[in-house]
């Protein structure tokens, strides 16, 4: 287990001059001053397709030295080119991270036989543990439960995080791995039903934002307090669908802006937000202190 409960997906903030560092300490104390479990860096929240290798090591540098091992620092190494994967965890593992996050090898759309072969290549190549990341929405390639029973069988390979947005495969998948491989949520309207098929926690977008409630709602499951947990997942629903409503980080960073963080914005071919009026009024909800 790398972590159990919330670890944040977190943002890389961005101006002028390449990664603006200063920001990006003041939202790593933001997540540790309010309960997260673990920070995934250069995840696809972070925006490593559009950073360079230079840029990539020092955000995962500062990271690993600013935490100084108070919480897990998990590396979003993943790409749809295996060697350069390899290339990424090696370099992850040497920076001094406590877990690696390897997504789906995007555009190729690559086999059943094809995942395993990649993923197994990554994980031999690195004693360091490794989560699987399943979104089939954004990289068209899509981990069935069978693939899961083969990949769990490797050491290195010990959780997944599953953003298939089927919860019936999810179910399949619990019951193929049984305690082989943990499981975290990647979608944080269903945090609670995952918990509840045997999940250990979330890795979530909204918790760059609102990272008690998020934090909360596992701790309150692990708890055993079921009913204050269904009413901060019931509370937590409208402010994701406002951090959805564009591509993933569009809204999150125009959410981190509003609160006060000067993260920049998206690099292209991602833009800024264009209606943040939803977003504003779902913060203002879940956050009614926002602009007092």
């Amino acid at each position: 287990m790398i972590f159990k409960g919330s670890g944040t997906a977190i943002i890389t903030p961005f101006d002028n001059e390449g990664v603006n560092f200063q920001t990006f300490k003041r939202l790593l104390d933001y997540q540790l001053e309010n309960g997260t479990d673990a920070l995934i860096v250069l995840g696809t929240t972070g925006e490593p397709a559009t950073m360079n290798e230079k840029e990539k090591n020092e955000v995962l540098e500062f990271a690993v030295n600013y935490i100084n091992g108070r919480i897990p620092v998990i590396a979003g190494i993943g790409t749809n080119n295996t060697s350069t994967s390899i290339n990424n965890a090696k370099q992850a593992a040497n920076i001094g991270v406590d877990g690696l996050l390897a997504v789906t090898p995007y555009y190729n759309k690559c086999t059943q036989k094809g995942l395993i072969n990649h993923f197994f290549a990554i994980a031999d190549s690195t004693d360091k543990p490794m989560i699987l990341y399943n979104v089939p929405s954004r990289t068209g390639v899509n981990i069935l439960p069978d693939t899961y029973a083969t990949l769990c069988q490797h050491e290195n390979i010990v959780a997944t995080k599953e953003a298939c947005g089927n919860i019936e495969q999810i179910t399949e998948t619990f019951a193929k791995v049984q305690g082989k491989m943990d499981i975290y949520s990647g979608d944080d309207a269903i945090i609670l039903p995952v918990l509840a098929l045997g999940g250990i926690g979330v890795i979530s977008v909204a918790a760059n934002c609102v990272p008690d409630v998020v934090s909360n709602i596992c701790k309150s499951y692990f708890e055993g307090d079921i009913e204050v947990c269904r009413q901060l997942q019931f509370k937590l629903v409208p402010l994701v669908k406002a951090l959805f409503s564009e591509v993933n980080p569009i809204p999150v960073k125009a959410a981190m802006n509003i609160l006060g963080f000067d993260c920049g914005v998206p690099r292209l071919p991602l833009t800024e937000m264009e209606n943040k009026a939803v977003l504003l009024s779902e913060l203002k909800k879940i956050l009614p202190n926002l602009n007092n």
